[in-house]
């Protein structure tokens, strides 16, 4: 018998015990998404329910759609390790984890999420987000708020499609094309600039006006989320101007 019953209710229930109380009392407002990056669904399973892993999420979600919960929401999974967001670093008290079964990144690109998956994930977040208060802009990516280790869930998630049914921020990216770009090596006020929006829009990433391999790593994490045309870490008149249209739809930022 479980010791828990699922928060949502079309799920199974299978506990981790890499859990802990959120701290300070935190109530989630963020929804973080991943993929697995293993071979089957079962093995991922697995890990995430063992206690040698020492890693959990609140849900799994394999590629016939089949939901799982692992850890209760009420409780701190350990899904977002080192991270930062919006210049929080307990992404694990603040969020909610959705973990999809997925091999991950192949030579540079991740292949395609099944239908089934998708559809079930989207269930879930809508489900989620309803009981607990959280706004579009703070439904994000693993790679969003841990750049520099994280590629997941990757360029290839469908982030317009839950946009499109209620789930998450998105704008409609400015096609790739030519025009001026900064790049690792580059310094100065644009740069700074550059930063400063990452920044504001939630990114965690030092504003000092040089284009580090740090500030590379941030903005291939917004590329593959919101750009995902090409994803390079080169900040080009495409990703500059797509960011500027997500922070021109902020509450509170003009």
């Amino acid at each position: 018998m479980s010791a828990f019953e699922p928060d949502f209710k079309g799920a199974q229930v299978r506990q981790s015990p890499n859990c802990g109380e959120r701290r300070n009392g935190r109530r989630p407002d963020m929804l973080v998404m991943h993929y697995t990056g293993m071979a089957t669904a079962d093995e991922a399973l697995d890990w995430l329910c063992s206690g040698e892993s020492q890693v959990s999420s609140h849900y799994f979600v394999n590629e016939a759609g089949v939901i799982t919960q692992m850890v209760p929401e009420s409780v701190r999974a350990w899904h977002a390790g080192e991270s930062n967001w919006q210049g929080e670093t307990d992404t694990n008290s603040a969020s909610i984890g959705i973990e999809i079964a997925h091999v991950g990144h192949r030579d540079d690109s991740t292949p395609d999420f099944p239908d089934a998956q998708i559809r079930a994930v989207i269930e879930l977040s809508r489900d989620i987000i309803e009981r607990n208060p959280i706004p579009p802009q703070r439904v994000l990516a693993h790679s969003d708020i841990a750049p520099l280790r994280k590629q997941d869930p990757g360029e290839t998630f469908p982030w317009e499609r839950l946009h499109a049914e209620g789930i998450g921020h998105w704008v409609e990216p400015l096609p790739v094309g030519g025009g001026r770009f900064f790049q690792e090596g580059d310094s100065g006020q644009p740069v700074e600039a550059l930063q400063t929006m990452l920044a504001l829009y939630g990114y965690g990433l030092e504003v000092d006006g040089v284009y580090s391999s740090e500030t590379s790593a941030v903005v291939r994490a917004f590329q593959r989320h919101f750009r995902p045309a090409r994803v390079d870490g080169v900040a080009d008149a495409s990703t500059i101007g797509t960011l500027h249209k997500l922070l021109s739809e902020l509450p509170g930022v003009a």
